[in-house]
């Protein structure tokens, strides 16, 4: 399946929504006469703007049924957008009550047809007068949700874009300093065609690679840009998608470069391993990359990805820790 926010429709602006309903409720007064051609124009305006604003809230997922990985990366991401740079979204809360008032929007919108609806009646200048007077309402009640409307669309063409993982399979989280070999060995290990995804708050990108073994699909995630330094070189909403992968990873490899080429001193880099493990709650391995260079370290498992040296080895290991059992069907 793909992700859970992949398919959202775009969302209305006010003035966007407000004129589609009145050009449309304008046609539809021209294809009748009198009071009929009042109704016919209220009943179109009001059911384009209910029918429009109830599509922006059930096309939402339930955030309670979203799985943790996406709930806590859209909580990430969407509190760090903001509305024409002014407007702060806050996080799934907010988003929460914008999407409560696009509903009340709908449903006022409705009662103002019905209210409206059955005065129109008897001669043809008093019907359009209350015509009127409803699409004046409408249009207020619609322009009381702008702000709500606009933080919906932001937060909509934010979390469309995120990565497709797939929390329902077993997941390997490739972590460690820069240049110590991370992409290099998914890239190794999987198909040709990794993903590449940038977050959306972020110029940090996500890579996920696909390894299958004995008919189970393990997903390689690489995070250039969180998992590469340490906790405190990170601002809140990256920490917060750190806590997303923590629900996501089964397994951790933290590659460490003995030989010091990467360019960040060995007890740097062990450190981000003990942060690691502090922060997740998976098997964390230490694999000491470059081993061709230098083994100068005490490491879970040494390889060369560049020599090709024991790189089945680790992505065995790490299946291994993972300990991935598919759920079978019952044969009792």
């Amino acid at each position: 399946m793909s992700h859970p926010f992949e398919d959202l429709p775009t969302t209305p602006t006010a003035e966007e929504l407000l004129d589609t309903a009145f050009s449309r409720a304008a046609r539809a007064g021209r294809a009748k006469d009198g009071v009929e051609a009042q109704q016919s124009m209220l009943q179109t305006a009001a059911n384009v703007v209910s029918d429009n604003l109830e599509r922006v809230v059930t096309s939402w997922p339930d955030f309670d049924a979203v799985a943790p990985f996406y709930r806590e990366l859209a909580d990430a991401i969407v509190a760090s957008h903001t509305v024409d740079g002014d407007i702060d979204l806050g996080g799934v809360d907010a988003l929460r009550q914008h999407l409560s008032e696009v509903g009340w929007a709908g449903r006022k919108t409705t009662e103002i047809r019905d209210e409206y609806q059955g005065r129109l009646s008897g001669d043809t200048d008093t019907a359009r007068k209350l015509r009127k007077q409803a699409f004046a309402r409408i249009a207020d009640v619609v322009e009381e949700v702008e702000d709500d409307l606009a933080a919906v669309g932001v937060a909509r063409d934010a979390l469309k874009t995120l990565p497709d993982i797939r929390p329902d399979e077993p997941t390997i989280v490739v972590a460690g300093y820069p240049n110590v070999g991370k992409s290099s060995f998914v890239n190794s290990v999987t198909n040709a065609t990794n993903e590449t995804a940038a977050y959306p708050f972020t110029t940090t990108e996500i890579r996920v690679g696909h390894y299958t073994s004995e008919h189970i699909r393990y997903q390689l995630v690489d995070t250039p840009g969180l998992l590469d330094r340490p906790p405190e070189g990170r601002n809140d909403v990256e920490s917060q998608a750190v806590s997303a992968l923590e629900h996501l990873a089964d397994c951790v490899l933290v590659l460490v470069d003995a030989s010091g080429t990467c360019g960040y001193p060995l007890d740097a880099q062990l450190a981000l391993r003990d942060a690691l493990e502090t922060e997740f709650d998976v098997p964390v391995l230490t694999v000491c990359n470059k081993s061709d260079r230098s083994r100068d370290v005490e490491a879970d498992h040494y390889m060369s990805v560049t020599d090709g040296e024991n790189v089945e080895g680790v992505l065995a290991a790490a299946i291994e820790a993972v300990g991935y059992e598919p759920d079978l069907p019952y044969d009792g």
